[in-house]
């Protein structure tokens, strides 16, 4: 029986994509963080509150992939700001609601064209189609882990 040989850590797929994951969101974080001294989970809550507006911080840990003690976390130093605001449900007082205030959208809409240029600068980088194939690659992946992970 032939012996397999030792699994290459770097060609292994899970790997590249978690690095090359971090490496982009390293390089996107100096935005971020240099002009608003801002974490990558408070980025996370700034950037889903945005985009969906008000939301329960539960709602936004499944939506970000982010543990509750980090959206907690994130909470309060955008509140500390006056970025957010929390307001009690009135169906269930256990409940808080999370909405961007006026500043904190001022700086959401600063930030999205940044966003978006850094996604067009990352997606030049590649020739001809490869962005195309790459984007189309990326979402066919992330398709079946969904539908893999619902079967479940």
């Amino acid at each position: 029986m032939q012996e397999k040989p030792p699994l290459s850590l770097e060609e292994f797929l899970p790997y590249r994509l978690n690095r090359l994951a971090e490496a982009v969101s390293r390089n996107f974080a100096r935005i971020y963080r240099d002009r608003y001294g801002m974490t990558r989970p408070e980025w996370r809550l700034l950037a889903t509150l945005g985009q969906y507006g008000r939301m329960t911080a539960t709602s936004v840990g499944g939506h970000s992939a982010m543990h509750k003690t980090k959206v907690s976390r994130a909470v309060r130093a955008l509140e500390e700001r006056r970025w957010l605001t929390r307001t009690t449900a009135s169906e269930d007082r256990r409940t808080e609601h999370l909405e961007l205030s006026r500043a904190g959208l001022d700086v959401y809409r600063e930030l999205v064209p940044l966003a978006r240029q850094f996604e067009t600068e990352l997606l030049d980088a590649l020739k001809d189609d490869d962005a195309d194939q790459l984007l189309k690659g990326l979402a066919a992946l992330e398709a079946a882990i969904v539908a893999e992970a619902g079967r479940e």
